[in-house]
This record gives C-alpha cells, structure tokens and sequence, in this order.
C-alpha cells in the first residue's frame, strides 16, 4: 500500500491532538492490509501468528480473526499460559526452550493448557528438567516441537551464516531426537519448526549498500537451496517417530519463499503486521508501516535542529544504526550522529525542523516489531482521523515476560 507522508501525518495529529507525547499508535487500515497481503503470499498455508512481534492481545485476537490466520508463536511459557487462559488462541507453540519451573508446573496440573501449549526443545535436556518439575506419572502428556537448525554452513562448516539456535543441524540428529522423545512417557512429540533468520529475518535491499545487498542475495539462495533439502530429508526422519501435526518454519522477510517448500505446512509471521523499519530493507515484499510512536518538540536549539523529549526506544540486536528508531513525520529529519536516539532526549537536524514549534509531534517507527510496547502501556488504535479504541500492551496488562 502506498503511503503518503505528508497525509498521513496531517491525519495522526488530528487523531491525537487530545493526547500529551509520548505515546504510541497502530493505524488499523495498514495493519489489516499487512494482514492480508501476508495471508495472500503464503500460498493458502496457515499463518501462525508471532506473539513477540505484537503484544497487544487486541490486535493478536484481530489477526487471527482474519483469514488465513491461525495459532499463536508465543515467545515464553508464561506468556503462552495467559493467552490460552484468556482465550486469545487454543494453539499456542512456545518458540524457545523453557526453564520455567512454575509455568510447567501449572502446564502439568492442567489438561486443558496441556492441550493447547506446544513447548520446543532442541536437547534430551531440556525433557529433563520437565520431568524434574513435574514426573511423568502424575501428568498429562505433554505437546513437544523439535527445533531443526535452519542455519547455512558451507565450506564444510567452516562458515556460518545464520543465528546460533538449536543443536540439532541434521536430519540425521534430528532424527535420533526424535526417538529419543518417543522413548521416553509423559511426552508427545507433534511438530518440527526451523526459523531461517539468515532469509527471513535479513533485509536484501540495505540501503545504500548495493555491494552488500548482491552478497546477502547470493547467500539466501545458497541457503534456501540447501534448507529446501535439508529440512526435508528431517521432516522423513522425524515422521519415522511422530506422526506430525504440524511443520513450522519461517518469518515475515520469507513468508512467499517458506510456503513454497512443501515439507512446510505453516509458517510465522508477526513483525510484517506493523512494519518496522527493518523491513525496509526487502526487495520482495515491504509492509505498509502501521505502528508509530509520537514525541513532543521541546527544544530549538539552533537553525536547523529541534529537539523531541525522549526518543531512545532502540531496538535489540547487533548494537548499530539498524536498531535506531526513525523520525519519519514530518518527512526530511534525521538524528544526529553524535547523539542518536536518547533516553530523555533526541536532537534533530534537517530542513523539516525549521518548521517544528514547540509542542509539535515528531513521528517515529521503530526499528522492530513489538518492542515498541515494551514502552508503553498501551497503544491507540486510529482509523481515518480518529482514535476508535485504545488498548494495553502486555506491558499495561501487568507483563513483562522478557
């Protein structure tokens, strides 16, 4: 969806004018709109949507309640608990190994959370310290999702290109895990999931770095080659246990190229509802930007620069501009090299900050998803030029599970 800057920050003004920065809001046209085009590129294969990349209950419920959408990818125990609990999904896959003993404790006394949660493992490990916690004889069985490695490593592996994830890079591996969960009462082994970060979670396009971009665009196709095979020849192995419910794999940045392998049968999206400004960087498919934070102009320090009260809301990650949050209304300001983006303030140089006044909102969108709500305790839902709802972040509701 084309977006025009100039319309769009005549209208959040408009829609907030009764609201004192900083705060944050989600458009609900664009948001709908990325759900759509988002269900529309995974060829008519589930969408499970990622809790970390929204954390608003709202707006999770509204994505699942749309086509094509179905099931959560929470990112704790905890937090898959509470939304089973509070009826946002009956499906939810924890995407990380836990070390939760009271999440699993009150997992195990339940059968209902037993049927619905899904806990990940990558390690006979992780199977003990459930069983620690809760012994197999006094619990139902519980829902387990192997992690297969999507990491690439060529040259014999001598080279990693990918996020250090799981143990378990073979099918081979992934295979004697799989026996060894079978083997063991108090377990139900029900899907596979590998997340190619390399592909999904890594812009093609950077910005301004063309030389770059060719090198990341040969490396996702070796990789993607390689995964097509690989994953595959896992998915045999692990059926050769477990009769799979489900196999998971992929992100926003991959969602077309994840639904195309056919050992897949879902796949993960969650940061594309927002569109955060790492997604700026692909060729393939850019989200409509939806979620947007505000700060109040307080300072005109000199000609050219006008200072917001905050502004430091930076993303996790590799420390580097990537994960800087970016004034993005009105259009043609940038941050200060020397200042970034501060905690209690923010200095910002270009043409547009001759014609800020003090007390005039500065737009910004995060660098990724749903960190932004880590920030704040709740968020404003705009349609048009009007606020229609506003709803608590996790945060708001009394959560910080990370």
């Amino acid at each position: 969806m084309a977006i025009d800057r100039d319309k769009t920050r005549d209208r959040l003004d408009r829609a907030t004018a009764h609201l004192d920065p900083p705060y944050a809001v989600v458009d609900l046209t664009a948001f709908d709109a990325n759900a759509e085009a988002l269900a529309g590129r995974s060829g008519g294969k589930p969408l499970r949507v990622a809790s970390k990349s929204v954390r608003v209950r709202e707006l999770l419920t509204r994505a699942l309640k749309r086509p094509g959408w179905h099931g959560v990818m929470a990112f704790t125990l905890p937090e898959a608990l509470w939304l089973v609990r509070s009826g946002v999904s009956d499906d939810v896959l924890v995407a990380y190994p836990t070390a939760h003993r009271g999440g699993l404790a009150d997992l195990a006394a339940d059968p209902a959370l037993a049927d619905a949660v899904t806990l990940m493992i990558d390690d006979t490990g992780q199977l003990d310290l459930i069983d620690a916690v809760c012994p197999p004889a006094g619990r139902p069985a519980l829902r387990i999702c192997l992690d297969l490695d999507a990491s690439w490593r060529p040259l014999g592996g001598r080279v990693h290109v990918g996020v250090r994830r799981s143990p378990v890079h073979s099918a081979t591996a992934a295979g004697a895990l799989a026996a060894a969960v079978a083997g063991r009462p108090g377990f139900r082994l029900v899907g596979l999931m590998s997340y190619e970060a390399q592909i999904a979670g890594l812009g093609d396009a950077p910005p301004g770095q063309a030389m770059l971009g060719s090198a990341i665009r040969v490396a996702q196709r070796g990789s993607y080659r390689e995964l097509l095979a690989r994953r595959s020849a896992a998915v045999g192995a692990v059926r050769e246990h477990a009769d799979l419910e489900f196999v998971n794999g992929g992100g926003t940045g991959s969602v077309a190229a994840t639904s195309a392998d056919p050992a897949v049968t879902e796949v993960t999206a969650g940061s594309g509802l927002y569109g955060p400004t790492l997604f700026d960087a692909y060729r393939a498919w850019q989200p409509t930007p939806a979620a947007f934070f505000a700060c109040a102009v307080v300072r005109r320090p000199a000609p050219g620069l006008a200072t917001v009260l905050g502004g430091g809301w930076i993303a996790s990650g590799p420390a580097a501009d990537s994960r800087l949050p970016r004034p993005w209304l009105p259009e043609g300001l940038k941050l200060l090299g020397a200042e970034g983006a501060g905690e209690v303030q923010t200095p910002l140089a270009g043409e547009a900050a001759d014609g800020l006044r003090v007390g005039d909102r500065v737009w910004f969108r995060h660098a990724k998803a749903g960190e932004l709500c880590e920030h704040v305790n709740e968020v404003h839902l705009v349609e048009g030029d009007a606020v229609v709802a506003t709803v608590p972040t996790y945060r708001g509701e009394g959560h910080a599970f990370l």
